[in-house]
């Protein structure tokens, strides 16, 4: 067996950046790789979830759902049920499920139109390039077809063409001898 071309995926020791500014950026892209995740365990789960982060520079940063007042009395006193806290809560849930359905068809909006727009453009490029230029895309199975196309349309111009002289012909006819007079 032949050597890996590749290192392949391979274990990053975990220690301190040293750039400030490298360390900024990925703390800022771990951060919303943290929400992305609470997020989708907090619609898998049905979970309350509150995640509070103080960056370098002292910035503070949260996430929390339904309501921070809700994980905070639940972390505290979890078996103590405050009925206000819980209309709160369920009010939220049924928000972001509102929410996250919008989002979802908004994507979905969103996808339909980048593939309608991606399928004019090509019909746009085609039809400014003219069918001829085109010919080089073409496969034996598409000339074949284009090829059959040319012939039948052929036949069918020839047909027409013959009925209109027919025609032409016998609709001019000479004038009567006796119309001079």
């Amino acid at each position: 067996m032949e050597g890996k071309k590749t290192a392949g995926r391979q274990k990053i020791p975990l220690e301190k950046i040293e750039k400030e500014a490298t360390r900024y950026a990925s703390f800022s892209k771990r951060r919303l790789s943290l929400y992305k995740k609470a997020s989708e365990l907090i619609r898998e789960c049905d979970v309350d979830l509150g995640i509070f982060i103080s960056s370098q520079t002292g910035k503070p940063y949260s996430f929390v759902h339904p309501t921070a007042n809700v994980v905070i009395d639940r972390f505290i006193n979890p078996t103590t049920v405050d009925l206000g806290a819980q209309l709160a809560a369920a009010e939220a849930r049924n928000k972001v499920i509102q929410y996250n359905d919008r989002l979802n068809e908004f994507d979905a909006r969103e996808k339909a139109a980048k593939k309608k727009i991606r399928s004019m453009d090509q019909m746009n490029g085609a039809r400014v390039r003219g069918w001829w230029e085109a010919m080089d895309q073409f496969n034996a199975a598409d000339i074949t077809k284009f090829k059959e196309w040319l012939n039948t349309t052929e036949g069918f111009l020839k047909v027409q063409l013959k009925q209109l002289e027919n025609g032409a012909s016998s609709s001019v006819q000479s004038p009567p001898e006796d119309a001079d007079n």
